[in-house]
């Protein structure tokens, strides 16, 4: 499986996902600053893979600057401010920055590190949460509804929702996907469909907003979804219209399932309302693919993410087992 972010002759290789699904193609980041740009604009983007980034943006601070540890010290805070809500970041810049003193070599074999144990936890984490799902949803090939990607795209090359996904259609558990469109930026028309698409997996496209219809007719048995930062008590962020899901899946009463590495879980955050939400451009709703979809001057609300609070989550499933543990 290739990998979404990795290091080659000295340049951050990222397959860009701005250009998805019209083409699939991978940008040489040989720059802290480009790879902030690459950040910002989402060509690189999920929680795990921003994690990675940070810290191979590291590594490549500290090859531009041998024995310069202020230099690369100011390029790691200024990527771990990149997009404030992922909280693998600033995890990945702050592991990589633990081997600075050793020098260059040493930064960039603990990214590789970090980049190797991601793939092994996430395939981990995934397999723990469709174990669960198997057990808690009838004794069929299931119906999953996911939001956004947490695929391969999302992480270093394998998922973490959609890594559930990989695992039940390999048991021949799986009988479609239903992946929400994610507005604004369409992440999951653009993104998981071209995955579930890659893998055969069979999938329909659904609006944001007929999720909640889905589940009233019966066309859903469960709801996975990613997260990119968990607090101490199990609340959530994730992208924009996961409370909504959960909300909706707990009127139904359908299984609610959360699935990421234990990197994601911010233990010095005691709660969800302590997480900043990323507002971005309005630009991003008024219009679509640059095309105005709303009158000239339109504002508009943009938040990146909301948080689900844990009493609407069935279980949030890391490489660990549940979090958090009961």
């Amino acid at each position: 499986m290739r990998r979404t972010i990795d290091w080659d002759g000295g340049a951050v290789v990222i397959i860009d996902q701005c250009a998805l699904p019209e083409s699939c193609r991978t940008l040489r980041l040989t720059t802290v600053d480009e790879l902030i740009g690459a950040i910002r604009r989402l060509a690189v983007r999920g929680a795990p893979a921003l994690g990675a980034a940070g810290a191979l943006g590291t590594a490549l601070s500290a090859f531009r600057h041998p024995g310069d540890g202020e230099a690369v010290r100011a390029d790691a805070r200024r990527l771990a401010d990149a997009r404030p809500t992922a909280v693998n970041l600033s995890w990945g810049v702050g592991r990589a920055l633990t081997r600075l003193a050793e020098g260059p070599e040493a930064v960039l074999a603990e990214a590789k590190a970090l980049m190797d144990e991601d793939e092994r936890v996430n395939r981990e984490a995934s397999r723990r949460a469709a174990e669960l799902l198997l057990d808690r949803c009838p004794p069929r090939p299931l119906r999953l509804l996911t939001h956004c990607n947490a695929g391969r795209l999302a992480t270093v090359g394998w998922g973490t929702a959609l890594g559930v996904v990989w695992h039940l259609h390999e048991a021949d558990r799986l009988e479609y996907v239903f992946a929400d469109e994610t507005r604004p930026l369409l992440q999951g028309a653009r993104l998981t469909a071209w995955e579930l698409a890659e893998a055969g997996v069979p999938y329909r496209l659904l609006p944001d907003s007929a999720a909640a219809s889905a589940m009233a007719r019966g066309l859903v048995d469960c709801v996975v979804v990613g997260a990119d930062r968990i607090a101490a008590n199990g609340d959530v962020a994730n992208k924009i219209g996961t409370y909504g899901l959960a909300l909706a899946a707990a009127r139904h009463g359908l299984p609610f399932v959360v699935v990421a590495p234990m990197s994601t879980v911010d233990k010095e955050l005691p709660d969800g309302g302590g997480i900043v939400i990323e507002e971005r451009d309005p630009g991003e709703v008024t219009h679509v693919a640059g095309q105005p979809v709303a009158p000239p001057g339109a504002t508009a609300y943009n938040p990146a993410f909301d948080v689900t609070p844990a009493e609407l989550i069935t279980a949030v499933v890391t490489e660990h087992g549940i979090f958090p543990p009961a």
